[in-house]
């Protein structure tokens, strides 16, 4: 009887357990997203998860899929377009360390007031969301977008970041990045894309599939505008 109540003595504990499981788990998470993070620092990403989401809207609605994508280096891409949504999407994407404080203060204080504006996600935010997550609003994905966007921000640098931005985020109905997006609405290479061409397209982001840059509302005509004369007051990227 004394050896038996030894042995269970000796087993580990429910909250043990757990406390293992969580840890080994913690271990496991922190360490994945870290490498596949220092991966994409050199390897680019082959899809998102967005692609995989609108791929399977696409065949829920027995549609074929479409998903039409070519990188381009940021060498290659025209400086107009890098201008353009940083004009449009992050005044000061160069400045912040992925977060911009000054813009979140800002929005709070005219969503107070009850005046209708962008939200204030950079797009550091932007590609941490596009590129490991899925497109929600809760608190966990909110948590775990600060978190990958910490990451990119020390793993990445902003050349990287923008890269990346600019190839994988969608321009349409199957359309992403700013290499297909140039080809299919303005017939050219995304070097050759110009102020105007570039500001159209930037106009469109928020929802690329409600707009067209090359066939600009009222609306978007009035946001092209105001980023062409954006486009003279932000910092612009010296690489």
């Amino acid at each position: 009887m004394m050896k038996s109540r030894k042995q269970d003595y000796s087993m580990p504990s429910f909250k043990q357990k757990a406390l293992r499981f969580i840890k080994w788990t913690a271990i496991f998470f922190f360490g994945s997203t870290i490498l596949v993070t220092i991966i994409y620092r050199f390897v680019n990403p082959p899809v998102t998860p967005l692609m995989l989401i609108r791929v399977v809207e696409q065949l829920a609605e027995g549609q074929t899929p479409r998903m039409h994508k070519d990188w381009v280096s940021i060498e290659e891409i025209s400086p107009n377009m890098k201008l353009a949504v940083i004009a449009s999407e992050d005044n000061h994407f160069e400045s912040h360390f992925g977060v911009d404080f000054k813009a979140i203060e800002k929005a709070n204080k005219l969503n107070q007031k009850g005046k209708k504006i962008r939200g204030a996600s950079t797009i550091t935010q932007q590609t941490a969301k596009n590129i490991f997550l899925w497109p929600a609003r809760n608190w966990v994905r909110k948590g775990l977008e600060l978190y990958f966007t910490g990451l990119i921000e020390v793993f990445w640098g902003k050349k990287r970041i923008m890269e990346i931005y600019l190839n994988e985020i969608e321009m349409g109905d199957g359309i992403y990045g700013v290499g297909e997006a140039s080809r299919f609405y303005f017939h050219k290479d995304a070097n050759k894309l110009s102020r105007a061409e570039a500001a159209a397209i930037a106009a469109v982001l928020p929802n690329p599939i409600r707009w067209r840059p090359d066939k600009p509302t009222p609306y978007i005509q009035k946001k092209i505008g105001w980023i062409l004369w954006n486009m003279n007051n932000v910092e612009k990227p010296e690489w």
